[in-house]
């Protein structure tokens, strides 16, 4: 008789790799919803001289945050890891440093924003490093991340003074 495991068809990896894949992804995907809370709090803050090119560009951010995460989630849940995206948890779990109510300048939201994905870019970095060797598969969509975030962070970088 085959077992559950068996039966539901999960990769060849170890209980212990699994595990320890799905608390890296677990991580990316609280992160990845935290950006997007955070992305929507700028994108209601932004004042300034260069709001409105910040408004469309945060919403597209958060559209591309939440499509990075269900990436993410979906593959946990494919190597049978189950990601937790309620509020309590990314609440509790998250590093991203919060920012203050109200009116930001347009150059402090690009700022902090820059600050942030960087941040976001180098843990997930890790991420791919620390599962290069368990997983590949999960390993390849950390690079999606990474590419994206790195992209994101140049444009936002771009947008400072020299």
């Amino acid at each position: 008789m085959p077992t559950i495991r068996e039966q539901s068809h999960l990769p060849s990896l170890g209980a212990h790799e699994r595990a320890e894949v799905g608390n890296r992804l677990q991580e990316m995907v609280v992160e990845l919803v935290d950006l997007s809370l955070l992305g929507k709090q700028l994108h209601w803050s932004v004042v300034g001289r260069h709001f409105r090119s910040l408004h469309l560009q945060l919403d597209e951010l958060v559209d591309s945050w939440r499509e990075l995460a269900d990436t993410v989630a979906e593959r946990a849940v494919a190597i049978g890891s189950f990601p937790d995206g309620q509020a309590t948890t990314i609440a509790a779990d998250s590093p991203i440093d919060t920012i203050d109510r109200g009116p930001i300048e347009d150059l402090e939201v690009v700022r902090l924003l820059s600050a942030r994905l960087a941040a976001v870019a180098e843990r997930a970095r890790e991420r791919s490093e620390h599962v290069s060797e368990i997983d590949p598969a999960s390993e390849d969509v950390f690079i999606e991340v990474i590419r994206a975030l790195e992209e994101q962070l140049w444009m936002a970088r771009a947008q400072l003074p020299v």
